[in-house]
């Protein structure tokens, strides 16, 4: 499928694939048609671009990782977040793993009906603190989702308020985890002469 066309094709095909003669097209229309075509080449250079430099720094950060823990002989490193600077530290470079929590909705359902039976009994009053728990947790934000770490605070306190419907929606807000793959995110950051780091804003993470 042709994307762009310029002055030198002699039919344009629009988006129902119909052929235009091109001196039936507008000026806007070759207006449009020229920038628009301009735009997406430079688009994809600097979309190729940022790929390959995040390929550079998520290499050189890995080299750099790996030569520290050598040199303080840790032989099998755990990865996670790290930073790691320059000589006069004017520069940092930050590494940071993202491993969001989402929740099986089916069985989160159950967690809250499980939990709803709870809240609906006559609570005793040394559990009377988690009623209010229970339903701050399964209030959704302004996203129309729960809050996942108030729903996992609920998971600390299955010991403690000892009560066989609240374990049971416990329990199945652990089966109700899922961790979707993890993100790696990486930031630069370079000190001016105040003292404060300010960030090289690079949008990273889409790439």
């Amino acid at each position: 499928m042709k994307i762009t066309h310029t002055s030198k094709d002699q039919t344009w095909i629009n988006e129902t694939s119909t052929h235009i003669p091109f001196n039936r097209t507008t000026p806007v229309e070759r207006l449009h048609e020229k920038h628009s075509s301009r735009l997406l080449k430079e688009a994809v250079k600097l979309n190729k671009g940022l790929s390959d430099f995040k390929a550079l720094i998520r290499d050189l950060s890995n080299e750099a990782y790996e030569a520290f823990m050598a040199s303080v002989k840790v032989q099998k490193p755990a990865k996670g977040n790290f930073t790691w600077y320059n000589f006069n530290r004017t520069i940092k470079i930050e590494v940071s793993i993202s491993e969001p929590i989402k929740f099986d909705e089916m069985t989160i359902a159950a967690a809250k009906v499980k939990l709803d039976e709870f809240l609906n009994l006559n609570i005793e009053s040394k559990n009377a603190f988690a009623k209010d728990m229970a339903k701050a947790a399964f209030s959704t934000q302004r996203s129309g989702q729960l809050d996942v770490k108030k729903v996992l605070d609920l998971i600390r306190y299955k010991d403690q308020v000892n009560d066989p419907l609240f374990s049971e929606s416990v329990e199945l807000i652990q089966k109700a985890i899922r961790r979707p793959e993890s993100k790696t995110y990486f930031r630069i950051w370079l000190k001016d002469e105040t003292g404060k780091y300010n960030n090289i804003d690079l949008n990273l993470s889409s790439i």
